[in-house]
């Protein structure tokens, strides 16, 4: 490094690289972020997105705005390719040029993850995953038009499988994706068709595990599943999908007739221990040392999804308060290094509890010694997620429209939008 003030280039607007680009406000660094949208996504409430209770803008904000204040802060749109770490420099794919070189003296992986189909990327076509905003409007758009279809068709069969909902995967995206339809189809559409009752929705929640939100203890877990049955959610444990296609899926050795299959079950890290040909674990994420850094790259840090770290011999979780951790402690490293301060002690997750929604008045809620289900956990979910959005405006936007829908039973954005072909 030499005398030119630092830059630190952070690749991913999510939680960690949001988390880290801001602690960074006061540092005597410049702080490029690099993202592929121009956006910072609340991902905990995309399935509100897809279930009509939010409109996008509700759980969005322009990464630009986020850090207008910030001067020692720009925002580059576009995608990272490669990594030359020896050459010290990221190459990113921009507008029209496909290669540019981005030079670093700090480098801040959080990239995040994309749906993993368990070597099965056939099934990709048919069962679309929620990890974006671009994801959540395409199965708005599909399951309002499931409902639509369904007022039209005659064939009593293709009937039922426009209004049956598959869902792979009892974690926490699908458990709250399951429980939100079923909410749907008994409030807000109850009364809105003639020829179909909405009520008669088949909603289907497929796990290879034992217990729903295996993550929680076994109480919360059998807690939820009993009041996913009290939705009329059709909860299939221990079966694996052994297909998925444009007719529905194979379900243990049954075939499941559906237009609607969502993928909830898994996830893929970032490409990112291919581009530094770094240590992976299994599941392909980065191995990272205790101060985050990547092996012989003090100046290589990955933080959440992307990342492996173990704490009291079990590896952190893939949750969004791992990754704003990580990138706070990752910003106050560099300040140490850049001020020539000791450096911190190894990184250490505080962690804050899990919560899932399973429908409306009802949540679960485990930390430490500590757990609840019923409606006291559900409005503690509700007021940690109010707090954690990007901006104030939002806060007071979903707080609103949340009340809205509690008392009317109406949504935000019923809307199906999508491109037609110019005749």
């Amino acid at each position: 490094m030499t005398n030119k003030v630092p830059l630190v280039v952070i690749v991913g607007g999510g939680f960690g690289g949001l988390a880290a680009a801001k602690a960074l406000r006061h540092a005597p660094v410049n702080v490029l972020l690099i993202d592929r949208s121009n956006h910072h996504v609340f991902q905990p409430l995309l399935y509100q997105v897809a279930t009509s209770v939010l409109a996008p803008s509700q759980i969005a904000a322009p990464l630009r705005g986020l850090l207008a204040d910030q001067e020692n802060t720009s925002v580059m749109l576009g995608n990272v390719t490669c990594i030359d770490s020896a050459a010290r420099y990221v190459s990113v794919g921009a507008g029209d040029k496909k290669a540019m070189q981005v030079a670093y003296d700090y480098l801040v992986l959080a990239t995040g993850a994309t749906h993993s189909y368990f070597g099965h990327d056939e099934f990709a076509h048919f069962a679309p995953g929620l990890k974006s905003l671009a994801d959540a409007e395409t199965l708005r758009n599909h399951i309002l038009t499931a409902f639509e279809n369904a007022e039209t068709e005659e064939d009593p069969e293709r009937r039922k499988a426009l209004m049956t909902f598959v869902l792979v995967g009892a974690g926490p995206t699908g458990v709250e994706m399951a429980s939100a339809i079923a909410v749907m189809v008994q409030t807000t559409l109850r009364k809105n068709f003639r020829r179909i009752d909405p009520k008669s929705a088949h909603i289907i929640l497929v796990d290879m595990g034992k217990r729903p939100l295996g993550t929680f203890a076994e109480s919360l877990s059998e807690a939820a599943r009993l009041h996913l049955l009290e939705l009329g959610v059709d909860v299939r444990l221990e079966k694996p999908v052994q297909a998925i296609d444009a007719e529905g899926a194979v379900v243990g050795d049954e075939r499941i007739a559906s237009k609607t299959v969502i993928w909830t079950a898994g996830v893929a890290p970032s490409p990112a221990g291919k581009w530094l040909n770094a240590d992976v674990d299994r599941a392909g994420r980065v191995r990272i040392r205790q101060d985050l850094t990547v092996q012989d790259h003090p100046e290589i840090f990955v933080i959440g999804d992307t990342a492996s770290l173990d704490q009291d011999g079990r590896p952190l979780p893939g949750v969004a308060q791992v990754a704003m951790q990580q990138g706070r402690y990752v910003a106050k490293s560099i300040f140490r290094q850049v001020t020539k301060r000791a450096p911190l002690p190894p990184f250490r997750y505080f962690d804050k509890g899990n919560l899932a929604v399973v429908g409306k008045n009802f949540a679960v809620l485990q930390s430490g010694r500590v757990m609840m289900s019923g409606f006291f956990a559900w409005l503690v979910w509700a007021l940690i997620h109010i707090q954690f959005l990007a901006e104030s405006s939002l806060r007071f936007s979903v707080f609103f429209q949340w009340v809205w829908t509690y008392l009317s039973a109406e949504r935000g954005d019923r809307l199906i939008i999508e491109q037609r072909e110019k005749r």
